[in-house]
């Protein structure tokens, strides 16, 4: 018996959470009635969870739940392998294999707030040294771990995630197509680089007023308190598209001059693999994973440098040929990654460690 910590069917679904639900589905498929997966209450992933079959126990929910609970529970079944998939996992319960996904809460502990950072400095070291095995999500986030915390490298083991297959190229496009944009896929976090894509694009619109920036993502808030971020949204340059479903988001992708990724800090980086599959061209960050996952298909910038990220940008606007390069750099890229060889993979390390105690 395996059975899978599915405490991410409690939260919003990123890409952490559909990581997790791309290999347990897959699981499931694999182990059949030989897997479990196991939820406190307050599921709020309800078709995911209902395809995964999933069983919620105990009656608290959050840390108290994984920490406390879920290790209770794992005994009185007999302690099986536990595979904990969204970074946390029991530290009292030694039977597992942990996915750590990025070390980002060490490199910018800003963006986090003060329980979480908490918990994470805390609980973090203790998942790492008691779990069996540690999977990641890239080369770079393998390298964070062992920067951070002082491992055998042999612990750590990188098992690229794939992508959502809904993300493709559209026969028929349809909506925004009368308009030239870039796009822009970002957040109130600071590792997201928001402030810079802004400053970068408002230097583009005085040479080209014909070109927009579409920004989808939720884009107030307090984080960006010193932003007049109305100067932005007033300005008819911008288009600020709020959230969006994966399938308007995949009419974005389709119909963009190219995709713009400057982050700061990504352990993977989902959405310059998205763009890439929609044969989107892709200006990304020469930072984290970026590099590493792009392979040489993605435009690289200076994240810390708004001049760059401009000149990158004009670069992709102003020659239709670099952008087909990309574009099919890019399509030939995405084959690189796939759940179902994630999941093979993962199964085959599993198997060599199931009911080691």
């Amino acid at each position: 018996m395996i059975v899978i910590n599915a405490r991410f069917l409690t939260q919003s679904m990123t890409g952490v959470q559909r990581y997790c639900f791309e290999i347990s589905i897959r699981l499931k498929h694999h182990y059949g009635n030989q897997i479990k997966f196991v939820s406190p209450k307050g599921i709020v992933l309800k078709e995911e969870a209902d395809a995964l079959g999933a069983e919620i126990i105990g009656n608290h929910t959050g840390y108290y739940w994984e920490q406390v609970e879920l290790p209770i529970y794992l005994r009185a079944i007999g302690s099986p392998l536990l595979l904990c998939m969204a970074n946390m996992a029991p530290i009292l319960y030694r039977n597992k294999i942990s996915v750590i996904h990025d070390m980002a809460f060490m490199v910018y502990p800003q963006t986090f707030s003060k329980s979480f950072l908490y918990a994470y400095k805390i609980l973090i070291p203790w998942v790492i040294r008691t779990s069996k095995l540690i999977f990641t999500v890239s080369e770079f986030s393998g390298n964070e771990i062992l920067k951070y915390y002082s491992i055998d490298s042999e612990k750590v083991k990188v098992l690229y995630p794939g992508f959502k297959k809904e993300f493709g190229v559209q026969e028929h496009t349809k909506g925004h197509v009368g308009d030239n944009y870039i796009l822009a896929v970002s957040s109130l976090n600071y590792r997201k680089n928001f402030v810079r894509i802004l400053q970068a694009f408002e230097l583009i619109a005085k040479e080209r007023k014909d070109v927009k920036l579409f920004i989808v993502g939720d884009v107030r808030g307090s984080h960006f308190a010193t932003i007049d971020i109305e100067h932005y949204i007033n300005n008819p340059c911008f288009r600020f598209l709020g959230r969006v479903c994966d399938e308007e988001l995949n009419t974005c992708y389709n119909n963009a001059l190219c995709f713009l990724f400057p982050s700061l800090y990504e352990g993977f980086g989902f959405p310059l693999l998205e763009a890439q599959a929609c044969g989107c061209p892709v200006i990304a960050a020469d930072a984290a994973s970026m590099p590493e996952v792009a392979g040489g298909s993605a435009l690289l910038c200076n994240p810390a440098s708004v001049e760059d990220i401009k000149d990158k940008i004009l670069l992709m606007i102003n020659d239709a040929g670099i952008r087909k390069y990309y574009a099919e750099l890019g399509q030939k890229n995405v084959l690189r990654f796939n759940y179902d060889n994630t999941s093979n993979d993962m199964i085959k390390i599993i198997d060599s460690y199931d009911n080691k105690k």
